[in-house]
């Protein structure tokens, strides 16, 4: 079990949800980046989702989408955001995770991205667009790196295909809140907790739930059923919004806090087992 598996599992056993922000890398630019993770982690933050910017991010609403924009205009690339996470890993001792599209990694070559990612530390990766029956060897070559491919699973995913998706995600299961793109929601559609159900039916795997995830009071919701909250577009309104790049460290620890806070000791994932 690598370090994202090991620290779910943790959390779980004490009955505490995880809380996982989304941030897109060089948004605005490297040096907040690597600024904003370590508050997020001193602020609760259990992992960190770290975007790879991608011009054509399909599965993003507007906000990420122009974070990404902003992201590639300062120039940010997969290499320099791998060079990111090895100058992290010393100061970060969470699970990151790198978020991106498959484009990106394939013009790497499969086995040259695991080893350039397991040499900088990346302990997951989620592949947006890239279906286990499309990422096979790319996924084997990051598992045989000690890298945990972190599947998606939709509302719209048919049982048998959950307990497929279960057996061979590493890590936890990333449930789709809705159907459609990123973005932040006023309310959260509690179909979800359907999903997660099914999911719980054929397996123990941990389950985190994002997309639409925005309050404190949507991530203490979804901690009574699942193991974990993802939150990436309100997170990414309050970089932007922020006057300075310090500013915008201050806005984001102090958002994540706000966010973890009803995750301690939630009881919800001591209650599904």
């Amino acid at each position: 079990m690598g370090r994202l598996g090991e620290r779910l599992a943790a959390l779980r056993e004490r009955g505490e949800g995880a809380l996982i922000p989304f941030v897109t890398a060089g948004d605005p630019d490297l040096e907040t980046t690597e600024a904003l993770i370590p508050a997020l982690v001193d602020a609760g933050a259990d992992a960190v989702e770290i975007g790879v910017p991608f011009s054509d991010p399909l599965g993003d609403g507007p906000t990420i989408q122009r974070a990404s924009e902003r992201a590639l205009r300062s120039g940010t690339s997969l290499r320099r955001v791998l060079e990111l996470v090895k100058n992290l890993r010393p100061r970060v001792d969470v699970p990151l995770v790198l978020m991106g599209y498959a484009n990106c990694l394939y013009t790497m070559g499969e086995e040259n991205f695991a080893i350039a990612a397991q040499s900088a530390g990346v302990d997951g990766i989620i592949v947006v667009d890239l279906p286990p029956e499309e990422g096979e060897s790319l996924f084997a070559a990051v598992r045989g790196r000690d890298i945990d491919p972190v599947l998606l699973a939709a509302p719209t995913t048919t049982s048998e295909r959950l307990a497929r998706l279960a057996r061979e995600t590493r890590g936890f299961l990333y449930c789709v809140a809705l159907t459609g793109v990123t973005g932040a929601r006023g309310t959260l559609d509690l179909g979800i907790e359907e999903t997660v159900k099914r999911v719980r039916a054929s397996s123990d795997v941990p389950v985190c739930v994002g997309f639409g995830v925005s309050k404190p009071e949507h991530a203490a919701r979804i901690a009574e059923f699942a193991d974990g909250v993802v939150v990436g577009s309100a997170l990414i309104d309050r970089i932007a919004a922020a006057p300075s790049p310090t500013a915008a460290v201050d806005a984001a620890a102090e958002f994540v806090a706000s966010l973890k806070a009803p995750l301690r000791a939630s009881g919800g994932a001591a209650a599904i087992r």
